[in-house]
């Protein structure tokens, strides 16, 4: 019998919700592409409830421990002697989210003699040491796809929210003012705008569509080039790397994984090659920024504005530098952690586990690591140290 440990957000600091803003969740069966969205043999769970927390337990339990495998579910991943390094010697699966990771270092990867399965339930796996993950033979799945529109949603919305100056306007509301001018002397129209992403995979992709109809001019960088007739429809113009696209833009977003060739990307001096007055959106990692340099850059002017919901560590402290530096639009880690997501996610991290449970692959396009290998969308998405250096 597997034993099973899952790391997840906490509760809310309200209690577990007992009702809901919504009735249900509109129902989706595939994503653009056709690839299908999460079909395992069953759900415990209901669509649109709070499923990532830890009392929403991904809707796992009691299909678990119907079969006799052992569930363990804990917010508590950091410092010594947290339950997750407690439990974790003896676990054969890790499941964890981008949300709420728990690092499998290297280190932890060593300690845990018996894992063999680290699920990310949602896409983005750079939280487990994909090199040590490889050599001690440990599968890495994610789900893919499964919030990849809604991380593109909060990426428009970031967007539209930094130029056109939303939040600090929305404070006036609050604290009871009508002060039109504060509110507009930082607000600027969308359209026109000249907006390119740093990668144009699932996400990338539907942050361009989204952004078409917006009558911005449209760019892109990534080392796999889309195909002519999708840059013929939306009117991109291809870079080949984002130094040379960033000087033309207006707008960046950030929608790359994390691996050694993106760590530390935006630094002093590739921000630097930004139009002065330039928005930078990370919905991807935040070490693709160098977190010092935000900071300089917003702090000297050189940046109206950077917003995004990704830090490192996660959570950040309160005295992370990215809450206090100016014309920021930060949230915590949410955007592809919607309700609507967290269905998805659940279902596809039952999918995960059905098939390996009982024998039968997974589905190809959710690896990360297989047979000692990157596999999937892992030998598409990730690099590991070996292949940087070579």
């Amino acid at each position: 019998m597997a034993k099973v440990l899952c790391v997840l957000y906490a509760d809310p600091v309200d209690g577990y919700p007992t009702s809901y803003a919504r009735d249900d969740l509109p129902r989706i069966d595939q994503y653009p592409g056709g690839q299908s969205t999460p079909t395992p043999q069953g759900t415990d769970f209901t669509p649109g409830h709070l499923l990532g927390s830890v009392s929403g337990e991904l809707g796992l339990r009691r299909f678990l421990e119907s079969r006799g495998h052992t569930l363990v579910v804990t917010s508590d991943k950091d410092g010594a002697g947290s339950v997750f390094d407690r439990e974790l010697p003896d676990a054969d699966v890790v499941i964890s989210q981008p949300f709420w990771p728990a690092y499998l270092t290297a280190e932890r990867i060593t300690r845990a003699r018996n894992l063999k399965l680290a699920i990310t339930a949602g896409i983005g796996s750079d939280h487990v040491d994909l090199d040590a993950a490889i050599a001690h033979d440990v599968t890495v799945a994610e789900v893919t796809y499964c919030n990849s529109i809604s991380v593109a949603e909060h990426v428009v919305m970031m967007t539209l929210s930094l130029v056109r100056n939303y939040l600090p306007a929305h404070q006036w509301v609050l604290d009871g003012g009508w002060n039109i001018a504060d509110c507009v002397a930082r607000s600027y129209d969308v359209e026109g705008m000249n907006v390119g992403t740093v990668a144009a995979g699932r996400i990338g992709l539907a942050v361009l569509r989204r952004l078409k109809p917006f009558d911005v001019r449209l760019h892109y960088t990534d080392r796999h080039r889309l195909p002519e007739s999708v840059e013929n429809e939306l009117g991109l113009t291809f870079h080949a790397s984002a130094a040379e696209m960033v000087p033309h833009c207006d707008v960046v977003t950030i929608n790359a994984p994390l691996h050694p060739e993106t760590e530390g990307m935006f630094d002093d001096d590739l921000i630097a090659t930004m139009k002065r007055g330039a928005y930078l959106i990370n919905t991807a990692r935040a070490k693709i920024c160098d977190l010092d340099a935000v900071d300089r850059a917003l702090r000297g002017g050189h940046l109206a504005g950077y917003a995004g919901d990704v830090w490192y560590p996660q959570p950040a402290g309160p005295d992370h530098p990215w809450r206090t530096m100016p014309h920021h639009g930060m949230t915590p880690h949410i955007s592809g952690s919607s309700l609507s997501a967290q269905a998805r996610y659940a279902a596809g991290t039952r999918e995960i586990l059905e098939s390996w449970l009982d024998g039968t692959p997974i589905r190809d396009e959710y690896l990360i690591v297989d047979k000692g290998t990157l596999a999937g969308t892992g030998a598409h998405s990730y690099s590991t140290t070996a292949q940087a250096r070579s």
